[in-house]
């Protein structure tokens, strides 16, 4: 069960959020707490504007899952990986290379880890259609 964060753990949620909007922050700490699924989209919505130029994050104001992430957002391969690190530390889960190479639109992210929220330790084979 979810419990509230030590001083020590809030400290950590802060500094690994720092450049996060303030509802992102809000959101972890209701999932941290709660475990409610609910708080995934607003994640995940918030850690990847986090990396997106700001003239971008507009876009991402309509939670607008059809956005595409290196088209439309402008997101490269290591910008990805820095995205996948943070939502590995913010949620406690693990993503492989192999998955991270299916996701091509917000959507495709915020789908993917809600499947990696509720079975953590499962090998998913997420197979997204691929975006043209």
């Amino acid at each position: 069960m979810p419990t509230a964060p030590h001083f020590d753990e809030d400290s950590a949620l802060r500094e690994a959020l720092k450049r996060c909007s303030p509802a992102t922050y809000d959101a972890v700490q209701n999932f941290r707490r709660t475990g409610d699924l609910a708080h995934l989209p607003a994640i995940v919505h918030g850690v990847i504007a986090r990396y997106v130029e700001p003239n971008l994050r507009l876009k991402l104001a309509d939670h607008a899952d059809s956005l595409r992430l290196h088209e439309d957002l402008g997101l490269d391969s290591l910008t990805m990986m820095e995205i996948v690190l943070l939502a590995e530390e913010l949620l406690t889960i693990s993503i492989s290379y192999d998955e991270l190479c299916h996701l091509r639109t917000v959507g495709d992210v915020r789908e993917f880890v809600v499947i990696k929220v509720r079975n953590p330790l499962a090998a998913t084979p997420v197979h997204f259609p691929v975006q043209k």
